[in-house]
């Protein structure tokens, strides 16, 4: 598997991770994910990462179940949300029509395309009809591993390329938006509201 670096990378530097994201302030994308679902509905947090996300929709009045890859990762988002993170990779999500929404926020670009594309639809399995999905991605063409980790990075042409392998979801709303982490500006991301139809 291409991006076992990837993992080991959480795993080792989970601390630094956790302390230079979970406290970035993400309100206004939360905000626009949250409206796109009615009040109380059922988040997955797809690789929840520090858990930041996760908390915030805890706190705003949904149920959220959360996962991520990296076993570091999943002990430190355990006690900062106090809620169980199930230590699952995404390749083993299997649930269906459970979800009206998945919060995949910058962590499936480190899988290869065809994981991607796999990945994408057990996704499109786990949401109910209707159900959104919020994902981001570094903006580019690159693919291969970068300082330590896999990623893929998508333009709006090459992710519509990407989306047309998966029947059932569309794309609702994309826009770019600069890297929201302190002196991080320089790089922009492609961000994506996903619906299942």
């Amino acid at each position: 598997m291409q991006h076992n670096n990837t993992l080991d990378y959480y795993n080792n530097y989970a601390d630094e991770f956790y302390k230079s994201t979970v406290n970035v302030e993400f309100a206004t994308m939360q905000k626009w994910f949250l409206s796109k679902l009615k009040s109380g509905s059922y988040i997955l947090d797809f690789g929840c990462g520090s858990g930041r996300d996760t908390k915030y929709f805890l706190e705003q009045g949904y149920h959220v179940d959360a996962i991520d890859g990296s076993d570091e990762l999943c002990k430190l988002a355990s006690k900062y949300t106090g809620i169980e993170v199930k230590n699952i990779f995404f390749r083993e999500l299997e649930e269906v029509d459970k979800y009206d929404g998945i919060w995949a926020c910058s962590s499936i670009l480190h899988l290869p395309i065809d994981e991607l594309a796999d990945v994408m639809r057990k996704m499109m399995v786990a949401l109910k009809e209707n159900g959104v999905i919020y994902t981001s991605f570094k903006y580019g063409t690159f693919e291969g591993e970068r300082n330590g980790r896999f990623f893929i990075d998508m333009t709006e042409e090459k992710f519509a390329d990407f989306l047309d392998e998966i029947e059932n979801l569309e794309v609702e709303e994309q826009w770019k938006t600069s890297d929201v982490r302190p002196g991080r500006g320089e790089e922009k991301w492609l961000n994506l509201i996903l619906r299942k139809r």
